[in-house]
């Protein structure tokens, strides 16, 4: 029996959508702008955070140390303890991001090393929990995961004092949930394109800011490129952005480096806008400044 083929590749569908988002010019009386930020209590240089990768070349160790570079959060994927403490070891502000495991321990052992680490904040991409073609529960690199329930959720929330973040949010009912069980933060995101048909994130940005306020940090992935999506993003009410692909090659090929060049990169592309939209913070930035044009 034939594979049935794909579609609704929601990569694709983000792209053309962010696309779709013009930007007016309010450059008349503009002044320079500074995209520094506070996140979780702690001062950036920019909102632009690293995506929550996972095993990169030369290490990950690399990535945190050139996120440090940049004045940039840092989020790690998946991960030992080693590694955690290596990434530590830089300086570097980090979030951990945990696994859905079917073995608790592994969750509550990740907790407890990253709170011993220093991390700034930890969480969980949920969205990973479950396969891309059926309901049942998905292995990751050999780890079989298991679809976390609301008492789980909250178990894992109330085991630590670190803000606690949801990754896999994509819905206001979903922003309003992890608001009720104690969630200092959500990612939108549908990991890469696991959700086939999933809504942009940044579609969907503008209805759970309003709905959430500002009791939630609010950080938008999937298929940000450049500063000018990174800007878009902000304008609709995202606290901060991450980026993914963009720094893999010149991580791999430059170390940290090239991790802070490109980080460094798509916040000027970002100050670059900001001035042209007369925004002279993140915090100054006006949604009105966004125009969806319908190119059919």
């Amino acid at each position: 029996m034939a594979e049935r083929p794909l579609s609704g590749d929601s990569i694709a569908i983000n792209r053309r959508y962010l696309d779709s988002l013009l930007v007016e010019s309010r450059i008349v009386g503009a002044v320079h702008p500074t995209a520094e930020t506070t996140l979780f209590g702690e001062h950036f240089s920019t909102p632009v955070t690293t995506g929550a990768l996972s095993h990169l070349k030369p290490s990950m160790a690399a990535l945190a140390t050139g996120a440090k570079q940049a004045g940039a959060l840092c989020f790690i994927g998946m991960g030992d303890c080693e590694e955690m403490e290596s990434c530590a070891a830089t300086g570097a502000k980090l979030v951990k991001i945990i696994k859905p495991y079917a073995d608790r321990d592994e969750i509550f052992a990740r907790i407890r090393c990253a709170e011993e680490c220093g991390f700034l904040a930890i969480g969980m991409d949920v969205e990973h929990s479950v396969n891309i073609r059926d309901d049942r529960d998905s292995v990751v690199v050999g780890k079989q995961m298991k679809l976390p329930t609301i008492e789980e959720l909250r178990e894992y929330i109330e085991s630590t004092k670190l803000p606690f973040i949801i990754k896999g949010a994509l819905s206001v009912k979903d922003a309003y949930t992890c608001e009720d069980i104690g969630c200092k933060g959500i990612i939108l995101s549908h990991h890469n394109g696991l959700m086939r048909w999933a809504v942009p994130p940044t579609m969907l940005l503008p209805d759970i800011r309003k709905a959430v306020g500002d009791r939630l940090t609010i950080i938008v992935d999937g298929g940000m490129q450049d500063g000018f999506d990174v800007f878009k993003a902000m304008a609709l009410g995202a606290d901060a952005v991450s980026v993914g692909r963009p720094l893999m090659e010149p991580l791999a090929q430059e170390g940290p480096a090239g991790a802070a060049r490109i980080l460094t990169e798509i916040t000027d592309e970002l100050k670059a806008m900001m001035v042209r939209t007369g925004s002279p913070d993140v915090h100054s930035i006006d949604p009105a400044v966004i125009h969806p044009v319908d190119w059919n």
